[in-house]
């Protein structure tokens, strides 16, 4: 643990204010903070780094670098032949089977149809008149077969024509579903090779140039939250179980000398990276700077326990970490309490009126 200077000077002069370390000083009763040191970084709430799904060359950077975005906005385009290419052939092949561009065709049949219609009409009157005259002993079996075959030629091709339209109606339908959805997925696929923000928010970062080559490995942009940012701490493995959602977190960074912000603790994520072998902490901001940006680095120690008024003694009057010595040289078992990286809170074992020295002194 490193706990922020500032959170303990005053009480580290009440110990050590006109006295040299081998002088004998008396436990004291004051407040006591104990806390959990970490390192980490500034982030936009949402941040991410922003991948395509195409390889290729950079075609064309819609945004700048402090852009703000929607969600939605496109903010580079990779170049791809091929798929622009196939977009032009799904679009030729779409309006070709276009339902109404085909409307020539089914009217084409509906003409035959109404023909073959007539044409069976007709047929079927001579058919009857013939067999009215057969009925009455007028005209020959030949004329009668012949008007029955040609009623029958007529009515066959008829449902020929109807089954015809049908099908080349259901063809048309068919070609032109068919080829609307390969125009879409053929926008899609294009789609795929213009990076898009997924978040309203501001870019902070356009990582490649125009006509660099990327692959789906490659981050391309930074983007993130406009006015809402985090605190992506790293706290070591042997502090975590002391830390819990809603403590008290005091930050200090490099780019605010001598200032001290407060944020709390809202997120602790449960797997340890077994490299640093330390858990990520998410915290905000309660008493933030007045200008912040994404990256900036920073320390912080998040107040895991306080106390009001504990019986302390400085840290480096511990003997062995349970122990004291008196003034007379006696060592004394105590049982300590709180400690931070200046002092140590003793429970049993010595009182205010106890006179101790420094260990090895």
């Amino acid at each position: 643990m490193r706990p922020i200077q500032a959170l303990f000077l005053a009480s580290f002069l009440t110990f050590s204010c006109g006295k040299t370390d081998s002088e004998s000083i008396f436990p004291q009763k004051q407040s006591l903070t104990e806390s959990v040191y970490a390192s980490g970084l500034v982030k936009a709430k949402d941040q991410y780094e922003a991948f395509t799904m195409a390889s290729g060359p950079i075609q064309e950077i819609f945004v700048e670098e402090g852009d703000t975005v929607k969600s939605g906005t496109a903010i580079l385009k990779v170049f791809s032949e091929r798929e622009s290419l196939s977009r032009e052939n799904a679009q030729l092949s779409q309006a070709y089977a276009d339902q109404q561009a085909n409307q020539s065709r089914l009217r084409d049949l509906e003409l035959a149809i109404d023909l073959a219609k007539s044409k069976m009409l007709n047929d079927s009157l001579l058919f009857v008149r013939q067999k009215n005259l057969w009925d009455k002993g007028i005209g020959s079996a030949v004329e009668l077969e012949q008007r029955d075959l040609a009623f029958q030629n007529s009515k066959t091709s008829y449902q020929s024509s109807l089954l015809r339209y049908r099908d080349l109606k259901r063809e048309i339908e068919f070609n032109s579903k068919s080829s609307s959805k390969n125009l879409a997925i053929s926008k899609v696929m294009e789609g795929e090779f213009i990076l898009k923000s997924n978040i309203d928010g501001v870019v902070f970062s356009i990582l490649k140039e125009k006509g660099e080559m990327v692959s789906p490995q490659t981050p391309l942009a930074i983007i993130g939250s406009a006015n809402e940012f985090l605190l992506e701490l790293q706290v070591d493995e042997y502090d975590i179980s002391k830390v819990e959602v809603g403590q008290l977190v005091m930050v200090s960074m490099d780019s605010f000398k001598e200032q001290v912000f407060e944020a709390k603790v809202v997120r602790i994520y449960p797997i340890m990276d077994s490299r640093s072998k330390s858990f990520t902490v998410e915290a905000v901001f309660t008493k933030s700077p007045p200008k912040l940006f994404p990256n900036l680095t920073l320390e912080a120690n998040i107040v895991t326990s306080e106390k009001s008024e504990a019986l302390v003694i400085p840290r480096n009057y511990l003997w062995n970490e349970n122990s004291v010595i008196n003034v007379d040289g006696d060592t004394i078992p105590v049982k300590v309490g709180l400690k931070n990286f200046q002092f140590a809170e003793i429970l049993e074992g010595v009182t205010e009126q106890t006179e101790l020295v420094q260990p090895g002194k």
